[in-house]
């Protein structure tokens, strides 16, 4: 219903974590490499987006997921199903980034060494 809403959550902030570090001199290879977990996160939760207006669980209108205006029962399910699949698609997501940024730095360090 609405999980695709917690990765989009986590890309936003990554976001604006990347542009305040962008400020600040880093070396951190980590800090220098949010940008992938921004466009990993944003769009997973695009597509996922998509699927959600595709089966009817987004709409249009107000208030936009069908689990509000059905009433709480609806919406309960709604929260829980973030708080669990929202939430595992984040981490899920965020340990790709990691493994990514670690593979792709122990990739430069051994470039470097051999040049």
């Amino acid at each position: 219903m609405a999980c695709f809403t917690v990765p989009l959550a986590a890309g936003a902030a990554a976001g604006i974590a990347g542009k305040a570090l962008k400020r600040k001199s880093s070396r951190n290879p980590f800090a220098g490499k949010l940008h992938w977990l921004v466009k990993m996160m944003l769009g997973g939760s695009f597509l996922l987006a998509v699927e959600h207006v595709w089966h009817g669980e987004v709409t249009w209108r107000f208030p936009f997921l069908t689990a509000v205006s059905e009433g709480p029962e609806a919406a309960r399910e709604m929260l829980g199903e973030m708080a669990t699949r929202g939430v595992a698609m984040a981490l899920v997501v965020a340990t790709a980034w990691l493994v990514m940024v670690a593979v792709s730095a122990a990739a430069e360090r051994k470039t470097r060494c051999h040049v």
